[in-house]
This record gives structure tokens, sequence and C-alpha cells, in this order.
């Protein structure tokens, strides 16, 4: 979605405010696609502050269905996101400016801001619950639900020069 920032950035003193729902339903990044269960209308507000600059603010509220990272069950994560920056015309060349990259001319492109947004604000592990166990490295059955018969047993690495000369010693007599 695009929002049209001409009269903002030309007029001196001009106050733009609108609530505007964003149009996808499904978050799209490297890290995979993940459908968006609820999303808020999106609250956006932008500002002249000087010849051709604008400052802007936004928030929204979206609920992500994301994969435990530990047991892979469908987790729902809710993001709020609250934004703001400066933005400036096309014809000014301003380096100062990082947020002009989601301007398309005279249009300040939302869909853009609001997935950059969402990834600067993904959770570093994304857990079903803080005593997540995960799942069985061998058999791969969700440990949530009950331990699985796989024998666990993990010998000490150290040990392992031993245990071979053990099992040498044995097989000579």
């Amino acid at each position: 979605m695009l929002i049209n920032m001409t009269n903002v950035l030309a007029d001196e003193g001009k106050f733009l405010e609108t609530e505007c729902e964003i149009e996808m339903d499904l978050f799209e990044s490297s890290l995979g696609d993940f459908p968006i269960l609820r999303k808020e209308p999106l609250i956006f507000r932008a500002s002249n502050v000087s010849p051709g600059k604008a400052q802007y603010h936004g928030t929204m509220t979206l609920e992500l269905q994301l994969a435990c990272d530990r047991c892979l069950r469908e987790v729902s994560k809710l993001f709020e996101l609250n934004f703001s920056g400066v933005i400036s015309a096309p014809e000014k060349d301003d380096e100062e400016h990082e947020n002009s990259e989601f301007m398309e001319g005279y249009s300040f492109n939302i869909e853009s801001l609001v997935s950059n947004e969402v990834l600067m604000n993904w959770p570093m592990k994304v857990l079903c619950s803080n005593d997540c166990k995960g799942i069985c490295m061998k058999c791969g059955k969700d440990l949530n639900s009950g331990m699985c018969e796989c024998d666990t047993f993990v010998p000490d690495p150290r040990m392992a020069m031993i245990k071979d000369i053990f099992n040498a010693n044995n097989k000579e007599v």
C-alpha cells in the first residue's frame, strides 16, 4: 500500500493522519513464509518539519503463526509495532535519512515499512513454552507429549580410548 506524501512534503506545517489496512495476509522473508493470523489497522501520522522533509510515526499490531524452535509446534506471536522516522522528498539527496528507502517517488510504501519493522522485532528464539523439551534427536518424537524409547546414553568421548582397549582385550581371550 502506498500513501501519497506530496502535500505533506511540499507545504510547511502540513499534517497527515490516516488509518489503513495492510494488504498482505502472509509475511514473506528469507526466514520463510508465515501466515498473518490477525492484523489491526495501521495508524500513520506524518507532519512537515522543513521544506521537503517530513517526520512520521506509526503503530500497528500483527499476530503471526511461527514454529517453535525446539519442537516445531505452531505458535502465535504478537508483534506490537511502533515506528518513527524522517523522510525527504525525492529531489532532496539527504544521506542522514535512512528511511528514504520506503519512498517511491512521493509515495510512502507502508507494506515495505511493516515488513522491515517485523524483522527488526523478530524474537531471537521462538518457543511454545519456556520449558519446551524439544524433539528426540534419534526418532523425532515430540518430548513434550512424553518420553520415547530411544537409548539416550552418550558415552564420555574422553573415555573412548580406554573403551577401545578393553574391547580389543576381550577379543583376544
